[in-house]
């Protein structure tokens, strides 16, 4: 099967919806588990809303940029409202967010010049 052929595809649907339950599960955990390397909790949220912003264009090529940009960017800041509550023994950080939204837009760029300028039409 063709990489194209995967484009808006129930296989692709499954990831992206996958992808986005494991960040939220990892999100709220009170202890989630090391990353190997430990990299800074800023880089964890940028790969994760950079992944699933690459993989929402790939599930969704027929929704707009900037609905994805603003569905993704408000699951960040859902994230972090969940992680204030005391139960949760998380720690809520506005930048955290900040960073979750840059990473989509800073994801989201270059899908935009690859609809516009390269890439087949949407369905």
């Amino acid at each position: 099967m063709r990489l194209a052929d995967w484009r808006a595809s129930r296989t692709a649907r499954l990831l992206f919806w996958g992808a986005a339950l494991f960040a939220f599960v990892m999100a709220v955990l009170p202890h989630p588990p090391e990353v190997p390397g430990n990299p800074n909790n800023k880089v964890l949220h940028i790969t994760a809303f950079a992944t699933l912003s690459l993989l929402g264009s790939f599930a969704y090529p027929a929704t707009a940029l900037v609905q994805l940009f603003v569905r993704l960017s408000l699951f960040g800041a859902g994230i972090e409202f969940v992680q204030a509550i005391p139960a949760l023994h998380r720690d809520s950080d506005f930048w955290d967010w900040v960073a979750d939204t840059v990473a989509v837009a800073a994801a989201l760029l270059p899908v935009w010049g690859w609809r516009k300028h390269i890439g087949p039409k949407r369905p």
